[in-house]
């Protein structure tokens, strides 16, 4: 049920964000890490309610636990925001 209020709010984000260019990068990324991270987002933080930073929060308390493919796409993301 929490997975699915944060695929709604993130469709939505999406569609909101992708007004402009440099938005439109960000929903990529944000597509990258519902793509590589949902099944780990479902698996170590069920319940956690999305925004705020909650999920990202989590997935770092988790990071020895996370996939190969949602930490790649992670630090990606956070290289490109110059992170």
């Amino acid at each position: 049920m929490a997975f699915r209020k944060f695929a709604v709010a993130a469709a939505s984000a999406i569609v909101i964000m992708s007004l402009s260019a440099a938005v439109f990068a960000q929903s990529n990324q944000i597509q990258q890490a519902m793509r590589y991270c949902r099944q780990d987002m479902e698996r170590l933080c069920p319940g956690v309610p999305p925004g705020g930073g909650r999920i990202v929060r989590c997935l770092k308390a988790h990071k020895m636990e996370m996939s190969v493919g949602c930490a790649m796409t992670l630090r990606r993301i956070k290289a490109r925001m110059g992170g």
